[in-house]
């Protein structure tokens, strides 16, 4: 098993991932249960995207501090306290829920805590991946990641679903335990706390702003950020699962619930491929065409009116986002210095960020304007179009073939001090 999974001979990768898996199951479990507990109390699609906004709005405040910090502090210990915030927002959730309150504000309130963990959690475990695992194994860290992700997608949906039919209170009780069980996991990783000994001494603004001026100088990974920032935005179909589960396909708490599952099957599906044979050639094919099937694919759900075509098309797109994912990923770890990886993580994550939550909340707005349906067209739509533009913008990552070197210990010290002098106007 280790010739083929290479990066699980590694005992902090495995405790790692099992903390993901851990982690992953209880956010989806709660975004199911949040989002049907607002809808089954306004029926207003507009209240669905407001919990993809109030996440966004801490994160998009707090992540480049955040990069900073996983730059300069313990990685180990920053998640850690991610975690533990985390699972005091679900208990809060939990008592909100027993104490029988309805109204939403106070939800918005507590799910912008977990914007704020998400503002500090996501560049922190980018940014630590790569310091678990030589670079001959980290592409098949990464797929084994993502495909974590996707199996705690699959399950944790699926099981919220079912619950919800008991009450919302033991899907948050659960949620708070299994986020404790992640907190433990990450306590005891041994390896990856810290970046390497060539970071920068800190110097204010300058060094804040290095991620942004390192993307800023590097084409592809401007590209491939952007490119997944704009395809994501207009197809954020899936904030509308609640809606659609309710009024179009008429499937009830547990159809949501394999509908939230769908994507993360394909997904899962094609992590374990990629994990199995990475893709090696043709890379900037593969990127686009994961962009246009993830495209096309809503296309196909925004038409369908039967459950079982729903649950394809959502396999298709959770498949072709994990191809997108992986191969952007890869690009942009590969060619990050390790000094300044939390930083470039940290504006990655506010691409994956806003393409999330302003997704989430742009489907909320268009589907109150002009009705559930016709706002999940438009949506794949123009992630259509996005596809196909960006191969004009971005010609070189269209031409990629193949992944970057890992840089030499030299190039990476290079590369931060050309950042750092970026960010305050020197030629990059």
């Amino acid at each position: 098993m280790f010739d083929r999974f290479p990066s699980l001979a590694f005992a902090d990768v495995r405790r790692y991932l099992a903390a993901r898996l851990l982690v992953g199951i209880a956010v989806q479990m709660q975004t199911v249960a949040v989002g049907w507990q607002v809808y089954l109390t306004t029926h207003n699609p507009l209240d669905l995207g407001l919990i993809g906004l109030s996440q966004f709005l801490p994160f998009v405040l707090l992540v480049l501090p955040a990069g900073h910090v996983a730059d300069h502090y313990d990685r180990r210990r920053v998640i850690f306290g991610c975690y533990m915030l985390a699972a005091g927002a679900a208990a809060t959730l939990l008592v909100f829920s027993l104490a029988g309150v309805t109204a939403v504000v106070p939800i918005f309130a507590v799910m912008s805590i977990f914007g704020i963990v998400r503002a500090f959690n996501m560049p922190t475990n980018q940014a630590i991946l790569p310091n678990l695992v030589p670079r001959s194994a980290f592409g098949n860290a990464v797929a084994l990641n993502t495909s974590t992700l996707q199996l705690a997608t699959i399950g944790g949906p699926a099981v919220a679903g079912v619950l919800i039919l008991v009450g919302t209170p033991l899907v948050y009780a659960i949620v708070t335990i299994l986020i404790l069980g992640s907190a433990t996991l990450v306590w005891q990783l041994q390896t990856g706390g810290r970046s390497d000994a060539d970071a920068p001494p800190p110097s204010g603004l300058r060094e804040l702003l290095a991620g942004v001026a390192f993307v800023r100088d590097h084409r592809a990974v401007l590209g491939s950020m952007s490119l997944d920032l704009f395809a994501v935005l207009f197809g954020g179909a899936t904030a509308l699962l609640p809606a659609i589960a309710s009024d179009v396909l008429n499937v009830g708490p547990t159809g949501l619930g394999l509908l939230r599952a769908a994507p993360a099957v394909g997904a899962a599906a094609a992590g374990a491929a990629l994990a199995w044979q990475p893709i090696r050639s043709a890379v900037g094919r593969w990127l686009f065409g994961g962009v246009a099937a993830f495209g096309l694919s809503i296309v196909v759900f925004g038409l369908s009116r039967s459950f079982a075509l729903s649950l394809v098309a959502l396999a298709v797109l959770g498949a072709s986002d994990m191809v997108s994912m992986f191969v952007r990923h890869l690009l942009v770890q590969l060619q990050t210095p390790d000094a300044i990886r939390g930083r470039v993580s940290a504006v990655n994550a506010v691409f994956i960020g806003a393409s999330n939550e302003l997704g989430e909340f742009e489907s909320g707005v268009t589907a109150a304007w002009w009705g559930v349906v016709p706002a999940v067209l438009i949506g794949g739509i123009a992630t259509l179009v996005v596809a196909v533009s960006w191969t004009f913008l971005f010609p070189m990552l269209w031409r990629l073939d193949r992944f970057p070197e890992a840089p030499t210990l030299d190039e990476r010290a290079a590369s931060a001090r050309e950042a750092l002098r970026g960010t305050a106007g020197e030629p990059g």
